[in-house]
């Protein structure tokens, strides 16, 4: 499968469009971690390397590798992927894949809708070379926080919309949506570059600005908790200089996340020699913060044709390639398997990713196909029972010593 990757790939996601008249209109690009156990000596250079990243299930202890999925905006369906190494940035995946997806869908015009790792003015200014329209959320880094708390809530517009996660509940349960428009300019690093004039539509959502409120409540409650912990225990054994109480303070700043509303002064009593501390929480900056709540901005480079609430339910649409994740990770889970090499790695993703294309409907439970005499003689000796999809419900966990799971040489 390996060598053949390439074409085996964009030929089945092509003949699929052609076939069953798939519409490319709107495409969703969306990048998943897969975490691997055991040895990863000696690579093939022509494959995909297993190193270490930002694993999306936070296992930063187990190198990965990474798998980009194109799926079609109506009915998810998964006409194109790429296998990356484990250590690729993200940002730098989206062109080679724009234009992947650009050659699946021909002559058509399509909508890339992506996160917010498709921001980047390399990567906008070839989606707008190459004439494709394109979706993402801003990180704060292009709409700074400032931008984000100006936004006037009673001046957005409400937006009829209800998320998939809400439809069952009743309307005042319901999360809604508000939105504001104007444009921004984004410009490159050198003085050539031209700059690009794009739509930004800013959202406000009623359940993250709760979340927010929510987990900041908490964590100022903990930092709170801790200070005063702190200053009950100032002379003590760890606390008897100004600089361990300095760093005990920078310890409860970044475990609470709480850096940039927490004003600490250290001193040291001239008659006890005991070390003091007055600290207090900025109100003001909790509420610059607390403004931001639930707001987030799109960048697109749509035209007017499509209004403000368009841009808005095309975005939402990006919940297609998340469950195409889950399903990839979820209902084809299998018990742990072992692969000689990291070519074997990258055509176990294709197979995988090939499977969620041909599923007549990847909603479905799981089932297991009844194995012939030999392979359930050889899942009998392992352990392993052929009704379950994960080891764990034969005793074992991933990556111990166990017939079913012995580390060697790698686990996908």
């Amino acid at each position: 499968m390996a060598p053949q990757h390439d074409g085996v790939v964009g030929s089945v996601g092509a003949q699929a469009i052609a076939t069953f008249g798939v519409d490319v209109a709107r495409i969703h690009w969306d990048t998943t971690s897969i975490s691997l156990y055991g040895a990863h000596l000696s690579p093939d250079p022509d494959h995909i390397e297993p190193r270490s990243g930002h694993p999306k299930d936070r296992r930063p202890d187990l190198k990965q590798v990474q798998a980009g999925l194109g799926v079609s905006g109506d009915g998810g369906i998964p006409l194109w992927h790429h296998a990356y190494d484990g250590g690729a940035g993200e940002v730098a995946q989206v062109v080679p894949a724009m234009e992947a997806l650009s050659k699946l869908a021909g002559e058509r015009s399509f909508l890339l809708v992506g996160d917010s790792r498709l921001v980047s003015y390399p990567n906008l200014a070839a989606l707008v070379a190459a004439r494709v329209s394109f979706i993402a959320p801003a990180a704060k880094s292009y709409v700074g926080a400032d931008v984000l708390g100006a936004c006037d809530l009673e001046a957005a517009q409400p937006v009829d919309y209800v998320a998939e996660r809400d439809v069952n509940k009743a309307p005042e349960q319901q999360g809604t949506y508000r939105l504001l428009e104007d444009t921004m300019v984004l410009a490159g690093k050198k003085k050539d570059d031209p700059a690009l004039e794009l739509r930004r539509v800013f959202v406000w959502s009623s359940a993250r600005a709760a979340a927010a409120e929510k987990a900041r409540a908490k964590k100022l409650d903990q930092a709170r908790d801790d200070l005063e912990r702190l200053g009950r225990g100032l002379g003590g054994r760890y606390c008897r200089t100004e600089k361990q109480v300095s760093d005990r303070i920078a310890v409860i700043a970044g475990k609470r996340r709480v850096t940039a509303y927490l004003k600490a002064a250290v001193g040291t009593d001239p008659a006890t020699s005991r070390p003091t501390l007055e600290w207090h929480l900025d109100e003001s900056a909790i509420g610059a913060e607390a403004a931001t709540d639930g707001w987030y901005a799109l960048l697109t480079n749509l035209g007017p044709d499509v209004d403000t609430a368009g841009v808005f339910r095309h975005y939402k649409g990006k919940e297609a390639p998340e469950r195409r994740r889950h399903n990839f990770k979820g209902p084809l889970a299998v018990t742990p398997m072992f692969l000689k090499n990291n070519r074997r790695i990258e055509a176990l993703i294709s197979v995988i990713c090939l499977a969620l294309l041909i599923s007549p409907s990847s909603s479905e439970p799981p089932v297991s196909p009844r194995p012939p005499p030999l392979q359930a003689r050889i899942l009998d000796l392992l352990h392993v029972d052929p009704r379950q999809p994960r080891c764990k419900a034969s005793g074992h966990e991933p990556g111990d010593n166990s017939p079913a799971c012995a580390e060697s040489p790698t686990s996908l």
